[in-house]
């Protein structure tokens, strides 16, 4: 499954769902021989989520609600294709399977809602990006952050190449009919104002307008995230010259992904971004401090919680890979202290996140190196 709608994906999650609402995570690899464990790790999970359903649910029921996971289970197709995470979810009347491109602790939850919050770790971070990669006759998708930079899957609504974008129609040169020599009788003579480059220059204008209204909607507009563009110079001129889309950044890639192995490719994209990403976080933080600054901040978890659960909350900025244990109650915003063996589950960021979140905050993941508090948390309020 393609990460590309991730923040989509995790509205859609918050949503109502009847329950039980099964979450399902575990790491995976990317190649084999290790790959070849991650079936049965996965099937290991599934007698979990059995063990789970059968307390509340007849065995006919739950083995109703398991077959998503079943079929999933035995499709070698998708075990061939996996990268360095899994995170699948059901509900009645629905299934969602999400390959992740960072590890994630093995779990199973059986829930009334569903367990996102290491999604929230992966996808609200200020890192991620995607690439666009191009030539004259047929483009190329990626999606990453520092760490990865995979492919995107074909999207049905984005042309991957110039017949499917143009059809094999060609620009054809202008012709002007014209008499010389001998007055209004002297022989036709045809001469033309085009020349080959100029056709070659017009279908690829007209390939790249198709590009970049397509990639933008259905793409750039749905994620939200950066957009580099990886191209030889050339292209860069004519592609930017007539881009409407304003995730387009201005630094990129002045080569084709295909003169780069996967990691040499992920290496130079994530240096042409990382200044962005600095100054992302840069920001952030201004804002932060402006919002302090004018009494509307809160730098603390009980503050933040309060202004939540009222939907005072602008944006959150959450320190990463970091755990406070407890509960957060969505209703009312006290906390609970829970207990320390399960941060993943009890985690008052996360929960707080997903508060915000529900709220139609904004939630970014920050290194602890650039938090400008040392709570864990950073908000600014709306109010």
């Amino acid at each position: 499954m393609p990460t590309r709608f991730a923040s989509s994906y995790i509205a859609g999650l918050l949503g109502e769902f009847d329950p039980p609402c099964m979450s399902l995570y575990q790491p995976t690899h990317r190649h084999y021989p290790d790959n070849q464990q991650d079936p049965i790790l996965f099937r290991n999970l599934l007698k979990a989520l059995e063990e789970s359903l059968r307390g509340g649910y007849p065995s006919r029921k739950a083995k109703s609600l398991l077959e998503p996971f079943e079929y999933l289970a035995g499709n070698r197709v998708f075990w061939n294709n996996t990268l360095d995470g899994l995170a699948a979810f059901a509900a009645p009347g629905f299934f969602l399977a999400l390959t992740l491109q960072r590890p994630v602790r093995d779990m199973a939850v059986v829930a009334n809602s569903f367990h996102i919050k290491p999604l929230i770790r992966i996808y609200q971070s200020a890192d991620r990006y995607q690439v666009l990669g191009l030539n004259r006759n047929e483009i190329r998708l990626f999606e990453g952050d520092r760490y990865a930079l995979d492919e995107i899957e074909p999207l049905p609504e984005v042309p991957r190449n110039r017949a499917e974008a143009i059809g094999e129609e060609r620009a054809e040169p202008h012709l002007t009919v014209a008499s010389y020599g001998k007055g209004a009788e002297g022989p036709a003579m045809h001469h033309g104002h085009g020349s080959r480059k100029d056709e070659v220059d017009k279908d690829t204008e007209r390939f790249f307008r198709v590009i970049d209204k397509a990639v933008m909607e259905h793409l750039s507009r749905p994620s939200g995230l950066p957009l580099m563009l990886a191209a030889l110079p050339e292209h860069h001129g004519i592609f930017r010259k007539i881009s409407k889309n304003p995730l387009l950044l201005e630094a990129g890639i002045d080569r084709h992904p295909d003169s780069f192995t996967p990691e040499e490719f992920r290496e130079m994209a994530w240096k042409a971004y990382e200044p962005y990403y600095k100054a992302r976080l840069d920001e952030l933080i201004d804002e932060f401090g402006k919002a302090r600054s004018a009494g509307l901040a809160a730098e603390d978890l009980e503050s933040a919680a309060d202004s939540a659960v009222a939907g005072g909350i602008a944006t959150l900025l959450v320190e990463s890979d970091r755990h406070i244990p407890g509960r957060l109650d969505a209703e009312t915003g006290r906390i609970e202290p829970a207990d320390l063996e399960h941060p993943e589950i009890d985690d008052l960021l996360d929960d707080l996140s997903e508060l915000v979140l529900k709220r139609g905050g904004r939630v970014v993941v920050v290194p602890a190196q650039r938090m400008p508090t040392d709570t864990g948390v950073a908000a600014i309020r709306r109010f």
